[in-house]
């Protein structure tokens, strides 16, 4: 069953990983001389810039919110979460419609100041650093308030009762400490930077997700998009055997002390808390917001029966996608509990390696698989109805999307679900399996009613990862299935960044909902000398 399940993940990484060992030699020799030296530089320089910046802006939040008392602090310690709810390839086009040249910074710096030139260009490697860095900041801010407000907390009133400042204290003995969960959040910024195709397409930033996308659909060349996702497979695998060592450092202890207070910064130091944070939120949040919004009302006359269905088409993709990744991610954690064993250990590791494939990989790997099934059934039916009876497409047909949908967000809907079951004690599955139930039984009378909240809560992060999905969207849909995302990258491109903030507002407003949610989890009345795993958090922040 777990394998089974891995099927959407494992197919396109295996064709993928195939194509790397049997290069087409001129397809190749043309990527390696004008597209790969230009895509590896553009790449490695962005994911440095945008781990380097999260890092920075992340840890510097975490332990202002975490240890520090300043005016504030309650609001900020949910509030600069809300980025999280801003799409990056939204973030990317309100950036570049407010500062570009025709924008209205350089317009009115040019009316009032006589400013011509000078201005650095948005359009720049500087540009997407600074969208992605903005949007992807909360994962690092997540994790590490989680470790400076529980396993630093104890060591930093030590660290004072020794004569150390709180700068002192910061640097010798919480930063040390809390290195190992800073370096997984930033590592998980990482991926999402390869994952990236919105962002990068409308700075116009070559990545090798944009450069998977033109070989489809500007060269028309399979075996040039196949080259270039072998190679990110690479970086990707490589990065998570990153994540995976940066995990095994990091170690759980309870050390039942009673709450710690936070130290309470004084006067100017106060204030200057609070006006980095209200910057950091305005720049990454409020004043992005505000502009969506008047850029939406300025332009509610494009609001239409064609909004309806883009809306519509959305929410089905995203309903459909969401039932189906919990109804797996729930025969996945069951199929382990029942035989944990490990193949079917690794099974489930490799079903829920989808999240950190990028989205034009799942792609492209899926296109062989479904062409040759296609044939295989247009074959069967030919034979039993007759030639052209029946034409069968499953390239760029519902099933196809759906199935990448699956196999890129299955650890979204599994580790919520995974974790509400792990609660569940083998007991009641063994008392239910003696009144005669069997696994399906179990499954609908037992363990559904008691992981229902770990269902729902997966559902929601699907169902958002997927109205939010672009480069999945862009290469697998059916004809004529726009969403709005779609809707959002059209318009993007033709550079009419006005008219892509309605639909840009309405995924806005969705992304809030997880936000809502995990606002919900994070209750700062427990005890911040309890220390808690990182990973209760981190899943449920992706």
């Amino acid at each position: 069953m777990a394998w089974l399940i891995a099927m959407p993940v494992l197919l396109p990484l295996l064709v993928v990983s195939f194509s790397l060992f049997a290069p087409d030699t001129e397809v190749w020799s043309h990527l390696r001389s004008h597209v790969l030296p230009e895509v590896i530089g553009n790449t490695l320089w962005l994911i440095l810039g945008v781990a380097v910046g999260t890092g920075l802006l992340g840890t510097s939040l975490a332990w202002l919110v975490a240890t520090c008392e300043f005016p504030g602090r309650r609001l900020f310690s949910w509030a600069l979460l809300l980025p999280m709810a801003v799409p990056a390839y939204v973030m990317a086009f309100v950036l570049i419609g407010v500062f570009e040249y025709a924008g209205p910074v350089q317009t009115w710096l040019r009316e009032a100041w006589g400013m011509e030139s000078g201005f650095p260009a948005i359009r720049s490697r500087a540009g997407v650093t600074m969208a992605l860095t903005l949007v992807l900041y909360p994962y690092v801010y997540l994790i590490a308030r989680n470790a400076f407000a529980t396993q630093g907390a104890r060591a930093l009133e030590v660290a004072r009762s020794l004569g150390m400042t709180p700068l002192q204290g910061f640097f010798r003995v919480a930063l040390p400490l809390a290195r190992p969960w800073i370096a997984a959040g930033m590592l998980l910024t990482m991926m999402e930077t390869l994952a990236d195709f919105g962002t990068v397409a409308a700075f116009n930033y070559e990545t090798f997700t944009t450069a998977i996308y033109k070989a489809w659909y500007d060269l028309q060349s399979i075996e040039a998009a196949m080259q270039l996702s072998s190679v990110l497979v690479l970086v990707v695998l490589v990065t998570l055997v990153f994540e995976q060592l940066s995990r095994r450092r990091i170690r759980y202890t309870a050390t039942g002390a009673g709450a710690v207070s936070r130290f309470r910064l004084r006067a100017a130091r106060a204030w200057l808390a609070t006006l980095f944070c209200t910057l950091v939120l305005l720049a990454a949040f409020l004043l992005p917001a505000l502009q969506l919004i008047g850029w939406a009302v300025a332009n509610i006359g494009d609001l239409d029966a064609r909004y309806l269905g883009l809306a519509g088409r959305s929410l089905g993709l995203a309903a459909m996608a969401a039932g189906l990744a919990v109804c797996l991610g729930l025969l996945l954690a069951f199929a382990v509990r029942r035989a944990p064993t490990v193949l079917s250990e690794l099974g489930a590791r490799v079903a829920t390696v989808g999240y950190a494939v990028p989205g034009p990989v799942l792609a492209v790997g899926l296109a062989l698989p479904l062409i040759w099934i296609s044939g295989l059934f247009q074959d069967l039916s030919d034979w039993v109805l007759g030639e052209d009876r029946l034409i069968i497409v499953l390239q760029g047909s519902l099933l196809g999307l759906i199935m990448a949908y699956v196999g890129r967000f299955l650890a979204v809907a599994h580790n919520p679900v995974n974790a509400s079951l792990m609660r569940v004690s083998t007991n009641l599955d063994d008392a239910a399996r003696g009144m005669g139930l069997g696994p399906l039984g179990v499954i609908g009378r037992v363990h559904f009613p008691l992981v229902k909240g770990g269902l729902i809560t997966g559902s929601i992060l699907v169902f958002v990862d997927v109205m939010k999905e672009m480069p999945i969207t862009l290469m697998m849909r059916p004809f004529g299935w726009d969403t709005l995302a779609v809707r959002i990258y059209e318009m993007t491109v033709e550079g009419h960044w006005e008219r892509a903030a309605l639909p840009a507002v309405v995924l806005v407003l969705v992304g809030l909902i997880p936000v809502i949610l995990l606002t919900h989890r994070l209750d700062e009345r427990r005890p911040l000398s309890v220390y808690k795993a990182p990973e209760e958090e981190a899943p449920h922040a992706a």
